[in-house]
């Protein structure tokens, strides 16, 4: 019985190179696909006996059916932790050309995700209170004549109503000339004056638990140990509001940003002070009275007291200028330091305290009025201007 040769198919007349390694073949790929089908093999061509592992795919053997078959149970039947092992000892793809930076990624960032989702709450929050100032509070803090605030008037009701007819509303703002003739005439008269300055520090640490927790505080503003609180401290608190009901005039913010007058209103109500009883007057006073060229009159011929850390150098520049400085107190090391401060202040003579201590300021100033009868200003970082030389006196 004459046997029938069975039509196998030949590789292609170039052989491809042999793996290095049994590990580097991919064994989750049929066999049938690597076997060029198009080159059938001539009806009695010579056959080889020769068996092998690979069979007929490297050897066109009889054996190629049985090869095919054990080989190919042998891939599908090998277990998934096998075949992840074999791909992951394949050699990876290397770019023949370096990748162009757009399809770079980016490496992954090493900011935990708590505090990238708390920074990116905090931008957002930026971002919304920065729109909601240029969409509308901007608008209202210029169109409001200069001396007078609305206490408790929202946006929402300027643009219904119209500030025309909510002027009788409000609040009418002591002038710098009239700040500055009461203080003239209280240095004159030997009387207790006193003039403190609200801003955003002094606001801060007022809202401690009144209108902002105080654990938030700090989060909120950062700055404020800088400045000479460090929240929470409800101490301080009390002590700033009770140095601002005794105080002569207090300034206070014409700015509409969120941490102002948005704030200074609930505050005032929240620590039980009418502001409409109040005498007031900007929170910039300090830099009202050197830009109408009031502050060189007032400091001329007068014993000056200067408090704060920028006192040494301000006492310098002052007396190369003519002015007379009795007295120099520094550094004030925040609101525990307030006791010490007011007690030097009171073996000084002196007629005008000028303090620029941070928020301690507005405790010292009140102070030096109630406690010693003379006369103190909030000075603030116009201290600062006027070392560096920014402000010329």
């Amino acid at each position: 019985m004459v046997r029938r040769p069975t039509p196998i198919y030949a590789l292609p007349s170039r052989k491809p190179a042999r793996p290095a390694s049994r590990a580097l073949v991919d064994r989750r790929t049929p066999i049938r696909a690597l076997v060029d089908r198009r080159t059938p093999i001539r009806a009695g061509a010579s056959m080889s006996k020769r068996k092998s592992r690979r069979g007929s795919i490297w050897t066109g053997t009889q054996s190629r059916k049985r090869s095919l078959l054990k080989r190919r149970s042998r891939t599908y039947n090998r277990r998934p932790l096998e075949r992840e092992r074999l791909t992951a000892e394949s050699p990876s793809y290397q770019a023949e050309y370096p990748l162009s930076p757009e399809a770079v990624v980016p490496a992954a960032s090493t900011v935990e995700p708590h505090q990238h989702d708390r920074r990116s709450a905090q931008w957002e929050d930026e971002v919304r209170e920065e729109a909601i100032f240029a969409a509308g509070e901007e608008l209202y803090e210029k169109a409001m004549p200069y001396g007078v605030i609305l206490p408790d008037i929202s946006l929402r009701d300027v643009i219904a109503a119209g500030v025309e007819q909510l002027l009788p509303l409000g609040i009418r703002l002591t002038s710098t000339a009239e700040v500055f003739n009461e203080l003239e005439n209280a240095i004159r008269d030997r009387t207790p004056y006193s003039i403190v300055r609200l801003g955003d520090g002094e606001l801060m640490a007022l809202a401690q638990d009144i209108v902002i927790p105080a654990e938030q505080t700090a989060a909120q503003a950062a700055f404020l140990p800088y400045a000479g609180v460090t929240p929470p401290d409800i101490a301080s608190r009390n002590l700033l509001a009770t140095a601002i009901r005794q105080a002569t005039i207090v300034g206070v913010p014409l700015s509409r940003r969120k941490q102002f007058q948005p704030l200074l209103f609930p505050v005032l109500r929240g620590h039980h002070l009418d502001i409409r009883s109040m005498r007031i007057t900007s929170s910039t006073i300090n830099y009202s009275l050197y830009q109408e060229g009031l502050l060189q009159r007032l400091l001329q011929g007068k014993s000056l007291l200067l408090i704060g850390n920028a006192s040494p150098g301000l006492a310098e520049l002052l007396t190369a200028r003519g002015y007379r400085v009795t007295g120099v107190i520094a550094p004030v090391r925040g609101m525990a330091d307030i006791d010490r401060v007011v007690m030097e202040a009171g073996g000084a003579d002196f007629d005008l305290a000028l303090v620029a201590a941070g928020i301690p300021a507005v405790v010292i100033a009140s102070r030096i009025a109630t406690e010693l009868g003379k006369a103190a200003l909030d000075f603030g970082h116009l201290a600062d201007g006027i070392t560096k030389r920014e402000l010329s006196l």
